[in-house]
Order: structure tokens, then sequence, then C-alpha cells
């Protein structure tokens, strides 16, 4: 998830600090043993905002985030993939695709 810079530029020149909006993602499958979210809004870090298994194959985070776009993947007992919920996605380095979130300002 890539924040967008110029969203927030104004915002930092006029002092005022954007709300985060809370977000939901949910991911299902029946075999994983760990899954965690790696986007732009935690540096890429493949441990730090680990899924909560939910029960049933389904996991699930809910996120504070600024106003902005967002790339992620999901890390699914260590393999980086893309959120197969995700209704955008965009070419990474690697040659996989990492999804897009867009978190919006409006209520």
């Amino acid at each position: 998830m890539k924040n967008d810079a110029k969203k927030n530029t104004a915002n930092h020149r006029t002092g005022v600090k954007p709300e985060s909006k809370r977000i939901y993602c949910e991911f299902a499958s029946p075999t994983a043993e760990s899954v965690a979210i790696a986007g732009s809004f935690n540096e890429w870090q493949p441990n730090a905002t680990p899924m909560i298994a939910l029960g049933q194959c389904r996991w699930a985070k809910d996120l504070a985030l600024p106003p902005g776009d967002y790339e992620y993947c999901l890390v699914v007992d260590g393999q980086w993939t893309p959120d197969p919920q995700a209704t955008e996605t965009a070419p990474n380095p690697f040659g996989g695709l990492n999804s897009i979130r867009k978190v919006g300002s409006g209520g």
C-alpha cells in the first residue's frame, strides 16, 4: 500500500494531521498457519502487522490509516501474495503484484 504523498503534502504544510480511517481486512485459507499484512503503511515489515485467526479458516485485521493510497501484500506462511479480495493491483519490482487499498478522506 503506497501512501500517496501528494495528498498528504498540503496537510503537512498547514500542520493539519489527516484523521485516520478504520479499515477491515479479511482473508480465508484452509491451510494457512500464519497470515500478516506487509505494505507501505508499515515499511513492508512482514511481521509488523499479523492478522488474527477467527476460526473456520478466516483471518482478519483492523487497521487505522490516514487517507491515501497504500500498496500491500499478504504474507501467508512466509509467502508474499496479493490480496485476492483487492480490486486494484500494481506490479512490484519482484515480478509479482501488490494489492492497492484506497483510504478515503470522506466520512
